[in-house]
């Protein structure tokens, strides 16, 4: 009886296959029993098709290739594979009547991970694509810890806001961004008032809670290519491309009202909250380091402070 390999989990998508023969009397019956298994089946009639399916952002990660086939052959696809350049992997078995050791040797030559003579034994396919499974599932598993390492080095752990590290790094290209092509970019440093006040009548938890509902208000406030950094403690910066100071100082108007106009409801507390602004611009200048950028902003909210809090300054940055 034919072990019968599972091809999916009820909770994931079900993996991928590129069945690639050009004789559609012995590719139907490997499409049959690997939809059987479970498997996602994708056909393909020549080499020519298989590559132009192999190069697609969601390709296969699978594939099974005849040896000879309209236009181009398996080796030539499989060398094709391996300059691909990107992230994942893509595991070929190659499929031939051929069974000459020497073939073995240039198949695998080829950069091919395994090879079946056809007609293929069900049993020996299932044998076969025990490994496959095995490399994608352990590579699926790494790119998944690999993102999330990511994620762990360029995002703030409380708010999920882009980290101060990252924020800088943002900062930097947009400068040069406006530098390359003379356009204006705007910096909003944002800074929440009498925070203190919130941990000390509320507690710490409560402060936590705050700082997230603040920065889901400001995502939900900015455009999606905006970018809104947590700095440190209770202190925001909002990289605005495109926007010159009067704009920017619109936006970072609508910024306020989105955190001071609307309480936010933590457990039993209820918390009245406000920000202050300080917003600066450049248009196309040489390029400046981002501290210099940040220090004006800084100035404008220093002077936002003053003013009496829960207001935007905006200030000229000089040349």
């Amino acid at each position: 009886m034919t072990q019968e390999p599972l091809g999916t989990d009820a909770s994931v998508r079900p993996l991928r296959i590129l069945v690639a023969d050009d004789n559609i009397v012995s590719r139907r019956p490997l499409e049959f029993a690997l939809r059987k298994w479970g498997y996602e089946v994708v056909t393909a009639a020549s080499g020519t098709e298989a590559w132009r399916i192999l190069q697609a952002e969601e390709a296969p990660r699978i594939a099974i290739l005849d040896w000879m086939m309209p236009g181009l052959s398996g080796p030539e696809v499989c060398m094709m594979v391996r300059k691909l350049k990107r992230e994942y992997y893509t595991y070929i078995i190659m499929l031939t009547s051929r069974s000459e050791r020497e073939d073995f040797v240039s198949g695998m030559q080829s950069g091919a991970d395994d090879y079946l003579v056809k007609p293929p034994d069900f049993n020996e396919l299932t044998l076969r694509l025990g490994p496959a499974r095995r490399i994608v599932e352990i590579e699926t598993e790494l790119l998944r810890v690999k993102e999330e390492l990511k994620i762990r080095a360029t995002r703030d752990a409380l708010t999920s806001l882009w980290n101060r590290s990252a924020t800088m790094e943002l900062l930097a290209r947009e400068i040069s961004r406006s530098s390359r092509e003379s356009a204006p970019m705007a910096l909003v440093l944002a800074d929440l008032d009498f925070f203190k006040r919130v941990n000390d009548s509320h507690g710490h938890l409560v402060g936590d809670s705050v700082l997230r509902e603040t920065a889901i208000r400001m995502l939900g406030t900015v455009r999606p290519y905006d970018a809104v950094g947590r700095y440190g403690g209770e202190e925001f910066l909002i990289i605005l491309p495109g926007c010159d100071l009067e704009v920017a100082t619109q936006r970072a108007e609508s910024l306020r009202h989105a955190v001071a106009d609307a309480p936010m409801y933590v457990g039993a507390s209820t918390v009245d909250l406000t920000a202050s602004f300080g917003v600066t611009a450049i248009h196309g200048q040489t390029p400046m380091a981002p501290e210099a950028v940040i220090e004006k902003a800084d100035e404008a909210l220093y002077k936002a402070k003053h003013a009496g809090r829960n207001c935007v300054v905006p200030l000229v940055m000089s040349v």
